[in-house]
């Protein structure tokens, strides 16, 4: 190379360096804010879950609740694995407590220490929700910004209800449809009350009254995907899933089977959605287990990524607990 060649090369690297230089250390800096920002709104939300463990002993007390008192005792010691299942039953006792019996003071430092969280888990999901979309931003990903910093992760509670039937018991059949190629599909949608958290799923719904789980994992399935299946083509359930969660302003405690179906490679047929299907699912896309281990984006289950390569496995005929 010629040194008007080399000397050109050399101006027009400095030129990029002059002008993404100051677009990467922005775009570091705010992440580095954006880190910080999360790690102080977990510390809040942290703290209003400790003082409402606090103020429901005081009242297990009065209330003579062992339960109660085990519950929170329970909140306040587990682990940040365990701490979503750990608050949520938490809040489901506390959802059917009689405050009639409590002194105005303590219902009213009990309901102020359930508001507390309330607004401390919104101000941490919104902060999450804020550093996860930076992060996702492929320049992001290619030059690596984040550096170190774990991923965050949304706090998924219900939201106190305060009536004796506020958590409506929901059953539900899901399906793990899995392609020739070991690929899980998943539907991305939201909550309408809270339509910037996204979040991915697997097929499947609530089960009809008097419905088998079985039969209506081959009707969800049939509804969502248009892949119409006998109910003795589906390999379960695999799993079971005990979770308390808030969706559209109601608050519910289901218990979901799932199932696992092969089939060969298929169009994905969405057309028979419900209303609120359709409102509220944005997407679908079929996940390999690599991507589903890498991802920073919102899975349920929990442990989906953790636990899928097992399901994919012969079943051994036992149904295992997933979070």
């Amino acid at each position: 190379m010629t040194s008007s060649g080399v000397a050109t090369t050399f101006l027009v690297l400095l030129g990029l360096v002059v002008l993404i230089g100051p677009w990467l250390l922005g775009t570091a800096n705010r992440l580095d804010r954006l880190h910080v920002r999360t790690d102080a709104a977990w510390a809040a939300l942290d703290a209003a879950l400790a003082r409402r463990a606090v103020v429901t002993r005081a009242v297990a007390v009065v209330c003579g609740d062992d339960g109660l008192r085990a519950a929170a005792d329970h909140a306040e010691r587990a682990s940040r694995a365990e701490r979503e299942g750990a608050e949520n039953e938490l809040t489901a006792l506390l959802d059917v407590l009689d405050r009639s019996v409590l002194a105005a003071a303590l219902a009213a430092e009990l309901g102020d220490a359930e508001q507390r969280v309330v607004l401390a888990r919104r101000v941490h999901n919104d902060a999450v929700r804020d550093t996860l979309a930076l992060r996702r931003r492929r320049p992001v990903r290619w030059l690596r910004l984040a550096g170190t910093a774990p991923t965050p992760s949304y706090f998924e509670i219900a939201e106190p209800q305060h009536e004796p039937d506020a958590l409506t018991p929901r059953v539900a059949s899901r399906v793990l449809l899995v392609d020739p190629a070991d690929r899980l599909l998943l539907f991305e949608g939201f909550d309408p009350a809270r339509p910037d958290e996204l979040f991915w799923f697997t097929a499947g719904g609530g089960v009809r009254p008097g419905e088998h789980v079985r039969d209506a994992a081959v009707r969800e399935l049939a509804e969502e995907t248009g892949v119409r299946l006998a109910a003795d083509d589906l390999v379960g359930p695999v799993w079971r899933r005990r979770v308390v969660f808030s969706h559209d302003g109601l608050g519910y405690s289901a218990l979901e089977w799932f199932f696992v179906a092969r089939v060969a490679d298929v169009e994905v047929d969405s057309t028979g959605f419900e209303q609120g299907e359709a409102d509220s699912i944005v997407r679908h896309r079929w996940w390999t287990t690599a991507e589903l281990a890498r991802t920073e984006a919102t899975l349920y289950p929990v442990q989906l990524a953790e636990c899928y390569p097992a399901a994919l496995e012969p079943w051994d005929g036992t149904t295992r607990p997933i979070r």
